[in-house]
């Protein structure tokens, strides 16, 4: 008989429920999840994770955005390594509009009056440099000369119609800078530029952008003109249009219609939609290449110096306290008596004077000593007295010294030397001193007209201009009737003046004169008495 104990019945396999874990019933919610996420059994193979299924989705997005970028990345490449930019439109004839704003441009250029220049031409060393402003409205040019081959005229300019000068700055920058808006009062000569010179075209051209009326001359059909190119400045968009260049004015004496168009087919033009000019590309002659740039902004009024007349102004008939002022002038500088002078009278291209020295209306006496630019260590020393007119040539030192810019007044008394004696002449510099003497005596009522009103010594003045036109006169004469300038319009163009500021002047002593030879009377070729 079996005692061994009979072992406990199996609940697990009839029920199918697992016996509790008495070891251990609390359950980590942390670690759990970290079973499941570790793949472990059921979690592996059940599949209904929801966890396990958005991975996978994250999965393949980004998979597939990788290959999108990819992809997008070769064809971008693929694509700039076979891109080509588009043609250039070609060149054609030009529209009716566009063959109407280039014979339009000049008349522009005048309607705005003014623009803002950059100049270059030519190459290498004798390349030329200007900036500066064109007033088209005046036909002025005041501009800085530079670059290497600027030679004589570097430094500042100014052209108005064909008279020219020049304030020389050898010492200057090879580079060109804006020119002072005020141009400085001393140093302008006169300039006449050597033949074939290469800035003188280059100035006509400037000048020769503005006319008064449109150049049908110019159109598609008549020059050939065509549109070649699309550019854009920060005005705008432009066309560029080759063409020839303006007509040039024909020169003084020549036939009418003898004007000439330059042959050349070169030139373009950069054009905007009102016709305004703001880049010009060409050759010339003796100047090529040139480019031309415009600032249709940079618009200032342009002062010209004292040699090409001053400021402008509005001329009109004298009011009556003006006329009375100007009918006793003559009387106000005999009561004055006299008044030191100071000469400035661009005669002629190759004459440019500058003088100093007094005046006397009570003595009706004039004495200077004059300096000629050209010829800085000679003076020449002129007195005007009612016996005519006297000169004396010395070197520098004798007559005083003093730069040729700035000669000091003739010695006192005058130097004994060969005096030349000659009735006054008709010359410029004669009749501007004779104008002076002859103390303000204008003519008859009427015949002057006030200029403008201006300032000279710090005093405030009205211009009078009066006289025939080939010698106009100026007279700048103060509030208090008193005479402070005398200006002539000389032949060349230019204005010389006179500038008076009363003073107690010496007694200006008569030139010492040549003794006349005495007569020596003739050999006689017959025998003294007692003679053998």
């Amino acid at each position: 008989m079996d005692t061994s104990p009979t072992p406990a019945p199996d609940t697990t396999a009839r029920t199918g429920t697992p016996r509790p874990d008495n070891t251990d019933t609390t359950t980590d919610t942390g670690s759990g999840g970290g079973d499941e996420s570790s793949g472990g059994g059921e979690s592996s193979s059940g599949g209904d994770d929801p966890g396990s299924s958005a991975g996978r989705r994250r999965r393949t997005v980004l998979l597939l955005l990788g290959l999108t970028a990819v992809t997008s990345a070769t064809a971008l490449v693929l694509g700039l390594l076979s891109w080509a930019p588009d043609p250039p439109e070609p060149a054609r004839p030009l529209t009716v509009a566009e063959s109407e704003r280039l014979a339009a441009m000049r008349v522009t250029n005048l309607r705005d009056l003014r623009a803002g220049v950059r100049v270059t031409a030519g190459t290498g060393a004798a390349r030329l440099e200007l900036v500066g402003w064109v007033d088209w409205s005046r036909a002025l040019l005041y501009v800085d000369v530079g670059g290497p081959g600027a030679g004589a005229e570097r430094g500042l300019l100014q052209k108005s119609g064909p008279v020219l000068v020049i304030r020389p700055d050898p010492a200057a920058v090879p580079t060109p800078a804006t020119p002072p808006l005020v141009p400085p009062a001393d140093r302008w000569r006169l300039h006449r530029l050597a033949p074939g010179a290469r800035l003188a075209p280059v100035l006509d051209l400037l000048l020769d952008l503005a006319a008064d009326r449109p150049d049908r001359t110019r159109t598609a059909t008549a020059s050939g003109a065509r549109w070649v190119a699309r550019d854009t400045v920060p005005a705008g968009p432009l066309d560029v249009i080759q063409a020839p260049l303006p007509a040039r004015a024909p020169p003084a004496g020549a036939a009418p219609g003898s004007a000439t168009v330059s042959p050349d087919g070169t030139t373009r033009y950069w054009l905007d939609q009102d016709a305004r000019l703001h880049k010009l590309v060409t050759r010339l002659p003796d100047a090529d290449p040139v480019t031309m740039i415009f600032n249709r902004a940079d618009r200032p009024t342009l002062q010209p110096v004292d040699a090409l007349g001053g400021r402008p102004g509005l001329p009109r008939a004298l009011t009556d306290t003006e006329q009375r002022r100007l009918e006793r002038l003559p009387a106000r500088l005999r009561a004055q008596g006299g008044a030191t002078l100071t000469l400035s009278a661009p005669i002629g291209t190759d004459t440019n004077l500058r003088g100093a020295g007094w005046l006397s209306w009570t003595a009706r006496t004039a004495y200077l000593s004059i300096a000629d630019l050209g010829v800085p260590n000679r003076r020449t020393l002129l007195r005007r007295d009612a016996a005519g007119l006297a000169r004396a040539d010395l070197p520098a030192v004798a007559a005083g010294g003093g730069t040729a810019e700035a000669p000091v007044r003739p010695p006192l008394p005058p130097p004994a030397g060969s005096w030349r004696v000659s009735r006054p002449g008709r010359d410029d510099l004669g009749l501007l001193i004779d104008a002076a003497l002859a103390a303000g005596s204008v003519g008859h009522r009427g015949a002057a007209v006030r200029v403008r009103e201006d300032v000279t010594a710090g005093r405030t003045v009205d211009v009078v201009e009066s006289g025939p036109t080939g010698a106009r006169l100026r007279y700048w004469i103060d509030h208090d009737g008193s005479l402070r300038r005398l200006e002539l319009r000389t032949e060349a163009g230019a204005w010389a003046h006179l500038d008076l500021s009363p003073a107690v002047v010496p007694r200006l002593a008569a030139t010492p004169r040549p003794a006349a030879p005495r007569p020596t009377a003739p050999r006689s070729s017959a025998p003294r008495a007692g003679a053998r």
